[in-house]
């Protein structure tokens, strides 16, 4: 698709008179799954249990992108993966083993191979789909790298699962574990608020910048990421959502809106296909706004002033 015909679309939108507004959806997606690592709470299959009761509960359709390494090379962590799939929801491919594109020490054959790796194991699943979700979502670091990767997902029949509702869960999950670990009987409410605050915050940021640049609504689509946080929360995430009066549509609905099908001039790296968008259009940091980029910085820095 042209950058020339991206930046036009963007453009036009940009400058519509006024936004054309609908009912707010959004779609869940995780990424890295399924760990088996220890936590301090929960085993791998617990984890995994309490994800898919919190989903099932809600009658929530979600996508789990697969890591193959943290566990689904195993025995253990496919049947994992498999539940995913099992229980209704679509499974994609995230590599074998995490790398980052971005990184000089990463070639374009050595990606690509990442994720062929990891599709003989996951394609036989229930709910695969050939969707692909860049690592750490950087297309890389060259031209060569970001234009060989989109001939590659285009003539081998991937879509590219972009990220428009981009969170740092990551980031308070890694709090969470660390304070567990000091000690396993922690308070840990004041994390879970923290946590509820940022993906609020987010959402209302993301869904502001999709009426700016798109001038509607759009159907976002959530990173979250198979980890401790969303074992213990996810329950609480999706009844925030339904309480902000958002609707959980599924990650294949959603990513039949044509916002899915652009392919950012300038794709800036980590960040959501929204922020991608902007940059394509040249807007500054400033303008698409700080709180969108710091990594949840915002909240960690509240909790070490409550002690955590």
């Amino acid at each position: 698709m042209s950058p020339h015909w991206l930046r036009g679309a963007i453009a036009a939108a940009c400058f519509a008179l006024a936004p054309q507004l609908h009912a707010q959806s959004v779609a869940l997606t995780f990424d890295d799954g399924p760990h088996l690592g220890a936590t301090p709470r929960l085993s791998a299959q617990a984890r995994n249990e309490a994800m898919l009761a919190a989903l099932a509960k809600h009658k929530v359709k979600a996508a789990l992108f697969v890591t193959a390494a943290n566990g689904a090379v195993k025995p253990e962590g496919l049947a994992l993966a498999r539940a995913w799939g099992q229980a209704g929801h679509a499974v994609g491919n995230h590599t074998m083993t995490h790398p980052d594109l971005n990184s000089a020490k990463v070639s374009l054959a050595q990606y690509q191979q990442e994720l062929l790796d990891c599709d003989r194991i996951i394609a036989t699943l229930p709910g695969y789909q050939k969707w692909f979700r860049f690592t750490y979502l950087r297309e890389g670091n060259t031209l060569d790298k970001r234009n060989g990767m989109r001939a590659f997902l285009r003539e081998n029949g991937y879509r590219n699962a972009y990220v428009s509702l981009d969170t740092s869960d990551w980031r308070l999950d890694a709090k969470l574990v660390e304070v567990l670990e000091k000690d396993p009987g922690a308070n840990v409410e004041p994390i879970r608020v923290a946590y509820l605050s940022h993906i609020r915050q987010r959402a209302l940021a993301y869904r502001a910048l999709a009426q700016r640049l798109q001038g509607r609504d759009i159907p976002q689509v959530l990173l979250l990421h198979h980890n401790l946080i969303n074992a213990m929360w996810l329950d609480d995430v999706i009844r925030q959502f339904r309480e902000m009066g958002w609707a959980v549509t599924t990650p294949a609905q959603a990513l039949a809106d044509p916002v899915y099908q652009l392919m950012p001039e300038r794709a800036a790296p980590g960040q959501s296909l929204l922020l991608s968008m902007g940059r394509s259009l040249g807007l500054s940091t400033a303008e698409l706004g700080l709180r969108l980029m710091d990594d949840g910085d915002v909240e960690i820095e509240a909790l070490k002033q409550q002690g955590l």
